[in-house]
């Protein structure tokens, strides 16, 4: 079989299911804007509402959401005329795609998912089967575009994975190099942001304890009081990161700062070593509060005409298409679908 040349393209999507946190811009959007700027990849950013809605969601604010985590990408940097930002839903092949790889996917590759697991747990019989065939879902989100290449945090390698294991199986079966079998891009301090009460839980908008997490919509002095409050150890910052591998809340802290200085974890530890929270936490909430408060301003800009949000969307949705639409028609040509001329 003759090997298929792929555009390097990048896709990732985020679900707009409300509550935007710090973990969301530095393990999502400041990387994602990055790999714009970068230019050496064509950069496709979809906000998954049909993903949104494997559990039900309240029709007002899923809307409202959804219009809000677009303002996000807006605000963070992300150009809609230099990248493609759309909502899922409008583009009709995502849940096409799915379908046909719904036939590919095999049963026992859906239920070994630890996210399925996790969310479903001993009610899984009363769990939507669109929460059971969300990976295949995602893998038509990714494939639908050849996506070479797609940013993801820890928690979601395993089904990347599995969007490989589906574009193998697929290629083998229909005897074609058709699906790329796109890469996973996990680098940088602070992809994974952990709880600002407990360093070994992720920093979550579920959490029942609002000081566990910054919200891109707090205030400066709630941002400072959170991070002041922030659970650490009663040691100083030590030598090197190495030494703070027992030290879940000390190192969290660290791989913020150095998220939201554009700088590498050990870099922080060379500036900061010896110091004490009392002194290095002040800095970080400074240096967040730099950062985060104009894109929480230019997020409630943006918030104010919706319907300027929905025309970026509706025209992200056609540039999507325009890609996603002949990837869909060979996709059913090799399956041997008939379509009308």
């Amino acid at each position: 079989m003759a090997e298929q040349a792929f555009t390097p393209r990048v896709f990732s999507g985020i679900q707009p299911s409300g509550g935007l946190t710090l973990g969301n811009y530095l393990g999502a959007l400041k990387r994602f804007v990055e790999m714009q700027e970068a230019g050496t990849y064509e950069t496709v950013f979809c906000l998954v509402d049909l993903h949104a809605i494997t559990v039900w969601q309240d029709p007002d604010k899923l809307t409202h959401a959804t219009r809000e985590l677009a303002a996000f990408f807006l605000a963070c940097g992300i150009d809609p005329e230099r990248s493609i930002l759309f909502n899922q839903s409008q583009v009709p092949g995502h849940a096409q795609l799915a379908w046909l790889f719904n036939c590919v996917a095999r049963m026992g590759w859906m239920g070994r998912m630890t996210q399925w697991k996790d969310k479903a747990g001993k009610n899984s019989e009363n769990a939507s089967l669109g929460l059971f065939a969300y990976p295949a879902l995602m893998a038509a989100d990714i494939l639908l575009y050849h996506a070479t290449h797609v940013p993801v945090g820890e928690d979601q390698k395993q089904h990347l994975e599995l969007t490989r294991d589906i574009a193998a199986k697929f290629n083998h079966d229909y005897g074609v190099e058709f699906f790329p079998i796109t890469e996973p891009v996990i680098e940088g301090p602070a992809t994974r942001v952990m709880s600002l009460r407990d360093g070994t839980r992720k920093m979550s908008k579920s959490d029942p304890s609002d000081m566990s997490r910054i919200n891109m919509s707090d205030d400066a002095d709630t941002i400072a009081q959170k991070f002041r409050k922030a659970r650490t150890d009663p040691e100083p910052l030590p030598e090197t990161y190495a030494d703070l591998k027992d030290r879940p809340e000390a190192r969290n802290l660290i791989d913020i700062y150095a998220g939201l200085a554009d700088t590498t974890a050990d870099a922080v530890m060379a500036e900061h070593a010896g110091a004490g929270w009392g002194t290095f936490k002040p800095k970080l909430a400074e240096l967040a509060v730099e950062k985060l408060s104009p894109i929480s301003a230019e997020m409630a800009r943006i918030m104010a005409d919706e319907a300027e949000i929905d025309r970026v969307l509706a025209r992200g949705a056609d540039r999507a298409c325009a890609i996603a639409d002949p990837i869909l028609t060979r996709t059913m040509d090799v399956m041997g679908l008939v379509r009308g001329s």
